[in-house]
This record gives structure tokens, C-alpha cells and sequence, in this order.
């Protein structure tokens, strides 16, 4: 996947919220300031000041590009972004209110479109990944899925070496199962042998279906009836703590409980950091007592829609542990060569697959309703 692009940088936490709503009132908050008031809850930094415009981001409503003190527009509807490993949370998506929002991945950001992020193991989401997250390498170049973000060759090489017809998807499947940090960035042999090839495929479709959680009109993922986590008491109005009894397995938030729970959903880590304590942490940002600004508003009531997406994390976590140990055994075997990879064209990718393809099937408007010549 030759095409490789930094993470966006937001340079301001209150435009990305786990909610909707809190996005939209902290936005009122901050149209309805003026003056220095505006620019404190704005928080400026370099990059973006309320004093300046920016172009609109490709695919969104046009007329948001004046001067955000000037007209800062109405409120943009959020779109759903990938926060953390697993979190998915609201961001507004204007690019007058982030510091590098990456138009390059805008532009291809569509219902065919898959992201993997090397986190540093390979995690893979429908929605854009937006913040402290690693590298980012898309499924593909263009919209509609029409190019491929793999090594020019590669497809026919494996079609031919396997004997099927092999998908780009089925290569980011393959990257799933066989696929390990390296020295190097992230190694992915490639088997010579094609039952090695069908047995990570098979791993990989399995991962790919449980870390997209029913996106791309795929059926959520589910847990055994026996094992499905359910509320057996309703959180209280603000949950202050979680925690987990190993014994019951019950997932506790203040006076609420889950169960059941199972032990590796609760010991799941990504990047060193449990994802439950993670994801109940973000929740309570807007809480902190050295929080203010904008970054302070937030829902004064723990959210029936949260409880939701918390049992759908415990599940998709469950089933991530489960398949953890048959991944971690997975070998791909003898693997192609690099100098069957350059033989066949394949290796090295040419300069022109690094790059964003250039995409311009519409008009973008630039800073101060100029339109944007690519």
C-alpha cells in the first residue's frame, strides 16, 4: 500500500466530541461569543485563527470559507471519525477549526472506502481516522473504489501465483492476518504457497468483519447467545468510575452493571492503553475539573446511545481476544521473494503511487469563496 498519509492533526479537542449534540452546543457557545471571548474559546494557534479562512473540505457544503469571524456559516452536520483504537466519536467537520485536516483523504472518503492505521498494530475503519493516531494507508486512490492503493502488478502477480481472482480487500485481509511491526515499519510477507494464502484469508475476513463493526452494510458483529453482554442495571444519571469483577464477569459503571463481560474484552489493549478504560475516559473529559472552554460542555447525563456503543466495543473487543492467539500463531510459510516481486514489475513501487492521485471531479471552493485550481 505505496500511498501513505499522516494523521490529521485537529490542534483543538473541542471540535471532535463523543456525542453530536455536545458538538453543536459547544458551536452555538462559540458563534454566539464576540471578540476577545471568540478568540479564547477558539483557541488559536498558527495554523488556525478565527481571523482567517480556509478552503472548504472537499465533499462538504460550500460557503464555509469566509473569515470564521465574519461569517462563521451555520452548523455543519459531524461526521463520524476514528478518535482512538476503537473510539469512535463526532467531529465538525470545518476546515477554518482544524490545524491539518488532510484534504487529500477527504476526497476519497466515500462508502467504498476502508482506512488502516498503524496503530502500531493494523487496525482498519470505515470512518476517517482523525487525531493521535499512526500513519494512514487507504484501500484506494479514488473515489467509488476505482484504483487501488497497492503496488502496481501486485493483483495480477497474486492472481496468477493463487489461481483466483484476487480483490484489494482480500490483500488488506491478508495484511490482517500476516501482517507484523517490524524494524521496518509494518512487514507483511506474502506466502508462495496457495493454501498458506486461502488460510490467511479466511483469518483475515474474520478480523476485517470484526474491526468494521457492521459498517459497509456488514451485519454487527455477535457473540454467542450463552455470551452476549447485556445491562442488568441501568447506569446512574453520570457513572464515576468502571470497573470489573473477573469472577462474575460484570462490567460496572457506578451503580450500573454488564455482564457478561468476558476477561479479554476488559484486558484489551491498543498501544499499551486498556480500550474500556480508554473509551470511558474520553467520556468523562468534558468533566475534569481543569477543563474549561469549550472543551468543558458536554452532556450533563450519561447518554443512553453510550451505554449502546459500549455494549458493541464489549462485544467487538470479545472477539478480537478470542481470535488473538490463532493470529498470533498464523505464519505465512515460504514467502515470495523480493526478486520475484521486482521481476514481476511489483517492486519497487513507482514515485507516481506515493502520491495522492489527482481527484477533482467538482468544483472545491477556496479561502474567501475562490475556487480551488488542482
Amino acid at each position: 500500500m505505496p500511498w501513505t498519509v499522516g494523521g490529521l492533526r485537529l490542534g483543538r479537542t473541542w471540535v471532535a466530541a463523543p456525542d453530536a449534540a455536545t458538538l453543536r452546543a459547544r458551536w452555538t457557545a462559540l458563534t454566539g461569543a464576540e471578540g476577545p471571548e471568540r478568540e479564547r474559546l477558539f483557541r488559536p494557534t498558527r495554523t488556525r485563527r478565527p481571523t482567517a479562512g480556509a478552503a472548504a473540505l472537499p465533499g462538504r457544503r460550500a460557503g464555509s470559507t469566509a473569515r470564521f469571524t465574519d461569517a462563521p456559516g451555520p452548523f455543519p452536520d459531524p461526521v463520524r471519525v476514528l478518535r482512538e483504537p476503537f473510539d469512535e466519536q463526532w467531529l465538525i467537520p470545518d476546515q477554518r477549526l482544524i490545524d491539518l485536516a488532510r484534504p487529500e483523504l477527504w476526497r476519497v472518503r466515500d462508502e467504498h472506502q476502508l482506512f488502516a492505521v498503524e496503530t502500531p498494530d493494523l487496525l482498519v475503519t470505515a470512518h476517517l481516522p482523525a487525531g493521535r493516531l499512526g500513519r494512514i494507508r487507504p484501500l484506494h486512490r479514488r473515489p467509488g473504489g476505482a484504483e487501488p492503493n497497492l503496488a502496481p502488478g501486485l493483483l495480477p502477480l497474486l492472481g496468477e501465483r493463487y489461481g483466483s481472482c484476487v480483490t484489494p480487500q482480500d490483500v488488506l485481509c491478508w495484511i490482517l492476518a500476516a501482517g507484523r511491526p517490524g524494524p521496518r515499519g509494518y512487514e507483511v510477507p506474502l506466502a508462495a504457497d496457495p493454501e498458506r494464502w486461502r488460510a490467511g484469508l479466511e483469518l483475515g475476513h474474520r478480523l476485517l468483519t470484526v474491526q468494521l463493526r457492521g459498517a459497509r452494510g456488514g451485519e454487527p458483529p455477535r457473540l454467542p447467545g450463552g455470551r452476549r453482554p447485556y445491562v442488568r442495571s441501568a447506569p446512574p444519571a453520570w457513572p464515576r468510575e468502571l470497573a470489573y469483577d473477573p469472577e462474575t464477569e460484570t462490567l460496572s459503571l457506578g451503580s450500573g452493571t454488564i455482564s457478561p463481560v468476558p476477561a479479554g474484552a476488559w484486558a484489551y489493549e491498543a498501544n499499551g492503553t486498556r480500550v474500556l478504560a480508554a473509551w470511558f475516559a474520553a467520556r468523562h473529559a468534558h468533566r475534569a475539573p481543569d477543563v474549561d472552554g469549550l472543551e468543558a460542555l458536554g452532556p450533563a447525563e450519561w447518554p443512553q446511545a453510550w451505554t449502546s456503543e459500549l455494549l458493541a466495543l464489549v462485544t467487538t473487543l470479545a472477539l478480537l481476544a478470542d481470535l488473538a492467539p490463532e493470529r498470533a500463531a498464523f505464519r505465512a510459510g515460504p514467502s515470495l521473494t523480493a526478486d520475484e516481486l521486482r521481476a514481476a514489475g511489483v517492486l519497487p513501487a513507482p514515485r507516481w503511487a506515493r502520491r495522492p492521485a489527482s481527484v477533482l471531479d467538482h468544483q472545491e471552493e477556496g479561502p474567501g469563496g475562490q475556487f480551488a485550481l488542482l
